[in-house]
């Protein structure tokens, strides 16, 4: 790995925080930006789109409240026809004249008749009962003015009257009469079948005043239908506050225009207000034909298509729709100086980004290397005592965590001169200490018996003993030795403890069993002896678990005593190994004037006596599990064939394989006796 020093990593941790920090923040910034263009952006569209929207409705309103003057005129009018048939007699009866060939300005009611057929004798009655209309249409002309050209009623009778200006254009007949097949036209036949107000297609004015929108409705006699009441209404002005929108007074192009039921735009800065000759939205080169269904759907609404919005909204009657042609830029035109201030916004976001992680960055070498100085220093210092030089000091610098790093090293250095006094001492005083264990442990070692065979010359036994310690000297011990020609004492002792004074009172105890043996001796009178002097001489609260057997060579007669000591193994020719089962005495040096039990038992040639300490059943693998007896006496009876010489290393090497690399904690003795007779 490569190797970065504290600077190094200081820096790049902080700068990797700052920038990581300021990157988060930006980006929340950023983000929260853009989701408050989008809201502020949906806010403003949906605003304006209310406003135009909002625009149609109210020409539509202006559009309306227009007609509906005139409707309610008409209304009217058709009410007073109605009490002219129910109430004659009110009435007074006045002469309506023939239309004049001189034309003139002045209005005027005049007759005219569907054809020849029908003479002013056949309606005389009704005609000049209906003359009483000048009444109601001379104020209503006078109202109004110029946006309406013609007043009339036309019977089923066969004769029309109108109120208007005279005209030279019209049919005369040789009599002077004007023949007008009214029955025909398209008001009539609409407002008789439809029974109630109509309106009829936009067309040109009689008197070539510009386009007019024709208002009929039904009046009755009675029950029986009787005529059609219309008037016909100059749409120019109407047209002109339709056309005439203004959404954005700094902005250009925004304008309003007129649809009729079959999609003809009637009205719009476009088109001329006297013409007849309209485009139309069904048109597929209209730029309105994407949206024609919804504008003639009969609802209200606003739809964005291509480079503009297009809002709608009918007028109830002659089922015209009036609509609002806004250009997208005046819409979005709040949507644009808003992404232009975000981005003003964002480039300062940018700079200050910049101009902050300079700053840090600057500030971060600064303190750095002000704080990672005494670091350098410390570790310069540091590697000179390392050498070993230590009567070197770290120079403290400052009151901070570093001087006291620095004040630890130089107590530790102190320490360490110390200590290094202090093992040199030690490493002395253990060696001479290992030298006086390494002479302890051959005295104990020679105060064994060591040498085998150990009675080559006597073929009537075979024996055969091993002692490891757990430390330099140990508590165990065996012995054996003869009594006298004819009798072998075999002795196998453990100390209570390890260590020195385990091997002090072992080499006692040994010599006192040993000193306190004689053939014609009971070994219970032996084991009380020794447990006598041994606890005279103990001081430190030891004691001694043993086994003492003292056999005949000659007849193979054996007698032995137990101290609290592991059961003996012993083996007959013909058979296996098994514990020999005897009650154990209480251990010596435990407690004075104890008193022991001597046990016989009879040995054949090729019988075998095995004897060890607890640390054989006691040894220990990895796994804190005993070696126990019953692996001891499967191990023995494994190799039951081997003279004593090679059972013992057998025995051993199966506990080795057991433990493992775990420890020794106890001293392992095994003694092993054949008696092969006389």
């Amino acid at each position: 790995m490569k190797r970065m020093t504290i600077r190094s990593k200081l820096m790049t941790v902080v700068s990797l925080v700052t920038i990581l920090s300021l990157a988060i923040t930006s980006a929340l910034a950023f983000w929260f930006m853009m989701r408050l263009k989008s809201r502020i952006q949906e806010n403003v569209i949906a605003e304006m789109e209310k406003n135009v929207y909002a625009l149609a409705s109210e020409k539509v309103e202006l559009a309306q409240y227009e007609l509906q003057n005139y409707t309610d005129n008409l209304e009217s009018d058709v009410e007073f026809i109605k009490d002219l048939y129910a109430h004659p007699d009110k009435f007074v009866r006045r002469e309506v004249p023939m239309r004049s060939p001189n034309a003139s300005d002045d209005y005027l009611m005049q007759r005219s008749f569907v054809n020849e057929r029908v003479t002013i004798d056949m309606v005389k009655d009704e005609l000049e009962l209906l003359a009483n209309l000048e009444s109601v249409f001379a104020p209503l002309m006078k109202k109004y003015g110029d946006n309406i050209t013609s007043i009339y009623a036309g019977t089923e009778s066969g004769f029309m009257l109108s109120y208007d200006r005279n005209a030279s254009v019209a049919d005369y007949s040789d009599s002077g009469e004007v023949y007008f097949d009214h029955k025909s036209r398209y008001w009539y036949i609409s407002a008789k079948g439809a029974n109630k107000l109509i309106y009829s297609d936009l067309s040109q004015d009689f008197f070539g005043r510009g386009l007019t929108l024709s208002c009929a409705m039904p009046f009755y006699n009675g029950e029986k239908f009787a005529g059609v009441l219309g008037i016909d209404i100059l749409v120019k002005d109407l047209q002109r506050d339709i056309v005439d929108i203004d959404i954005d007074k700094a902005h250009e192009g925004d304008y309003g225009f007129l649809v009729d039921a079959k999609g003809d735009i009637i009205a719009s800065p476009y088109v001329d207000a006297n013409t007849s000759v309209f485009e139309n939205i069904f048109d597929a080169n209209n730029k309105y034909y994407s949206i024609r269904k919804n504008i003639i759907s009969g609802k209200q609404g606003i739809s964005h298509v291509g480079d503009f919005y297009c809002s709608y909204a009918p007028i109830q009657g002659p089922k015209w729709v009036v609509c609002s042609y806004i250009p997208e830029d005046i819409v979005l035109n709040s949507v644009y100086l808003l992404e232009a201030a975000i981005r003003r916004i964002q480039i300062i976001f940018v700079i200050l980004f910049i101009v902050i992680l300079d700053i840090v960055v600057f500030f971060v070498r600064y303190f750095s290397k002000k704080l990672t100085d005494p670091i350098v220093k410390l570790e310069k210092d540091v590697r000179i005592i390392s050498e070993g030089n230590l009567d070197r000091r770290v120079e403290v610098i400052g009151n901070d965590e570093i001087s006291d790093l620095a004040r630890a090293f130089n107590n530790m250095t102190a320490s360490l001169k110390k200590y290094i006094h202090d093992y040199t001492k030690m490493e002395v005083e253990k060696e001479r200490i290992g030298a006086e264990l390494n002479v302890a442990t051959n005295i104990q070692a020679s105060m064994l018996p060591s040498v085998f065979p150990a009675f080559p010359e006597d073929k009537r036994f075979d024996i055969f003993a091993t002692m490891s310690p757990a430390k330099e000297v140990g508590g165990d011990f065996y012995d054996f030795f003869k009594v006298d020609e004819k009798h072998l004492a075999i002795v196998v002792a453990d100390v209570s403890g390890k260590g020195v004074p385990a091997a002090l009172f072992m080499a006692v105890g040994k010599a006192s069993i040993k000193d306190h043996t004689f053939s014609e001796n009971n070994l219970a009178t032996v084991f009380e002896g020794t447990n006598r002097a041994l606890c005279e001489a103990n001081s430190e609260g030891l004691f001694i678990t043993a086994f003492e057997g003292l056999i005949d060579l000659d007849t193979g007669h054996m007698s032995y005593v137990n101290a609290g000591h592991e059961m003996p193994y012993i083996y007959r020719v013909g058979g296996k190994f098994e514990p020999l089962k005897l009650k154990p005495g209480f251990v010596l040096a435990g407690m004075e004037d104890m008193k022991y039990t001597t046990g016989e038992i009879d040995l054949k040639p090729g019988d075998k006596i095995f004897q060890y300490t607890d640390g054989v059943t006691e040894a220990t693998d990895e796994k804190d599990e005993l070696y126990g007896m019953d692996r001891l006496t499967e191990a023995l009876n494994k190799n039951s064939d081997k003279n004593v010489t090679d059972l013992l290393p057998a025995v051993r090497n199966d506990i080795d394989k057991f433990v493992g690399n775990a420890p020794q904690f106890d001293d392992i003795t095994m003694l092993g006796f054949e008696y092969k007779g006389n």
